[in-house]
């Protein structure tokens, strides 16, 4: 059986330490911006993952960037073009590709599974307006899982 926080957990780790910025996990983290929200969205499993472990499982997750003012600059606002870089870093930290080996970049390490593919879903981008002051972004990524 695969252990969905686990994933989630080892996502969640993966992105943080690609991107050195905070992960919340559905929430924010205890820092102000720029940091990520990454939220489970939906599950699919092919025939009883529950009581089969040879059975494979399909999570979506989102990654929201969250862009914002500098601490160190009073008066900032977080720009498009963080919240875009952003968005840049959780792609490659979550789809890059070495280009001689084709191996993923960042290590996806979940215990009793095997993620064999990772793609990103949809996009749906920018999702504030640039005088907020605060601007996200906008990703979600299927992981297809496979009992190790």
């Amino acid at each position: 059986m695969i252990e969905k926080r686990l994933v989630t957990n080892a996502l969640a780790t993966l992105l943080g330490a690609a991107t050195s910025l905070p992960v919340g996990r559905s929430v924010m983290p205890g820092s102000g911006p720029p940091y990520y929200v990454l939220t489970p969205v939906d599950t699919s499993v092919s025939g009883a993952p529950y009581t089969d472990a040879s059975e494979d499982m399909s999570l979506v997750y989102q990654v929201t960037a969250v862009s914002g003012p500098s601490a160190s600059q009073p008066g900032s606002a977080g720009t498009l073009e963080q919240a875009e870089g952003m968005a840049d870093k959780a792609r490659t930290a979550i789809l890059g590709r070495n280009a001689v080996t084709g191996q993923w970049l960042h290590l996806l390490t979940v215990t009793g599974a095997f993620c064999m593919c990772r793609e990103l879903e949809t996009e749906p981008g920018a999702t504030s307006d640039p005088a907020d002051g605060i601007i996200s972004y906008v990703l979600r990524f299927r992981l297809d899982l496979t009992a190790a």
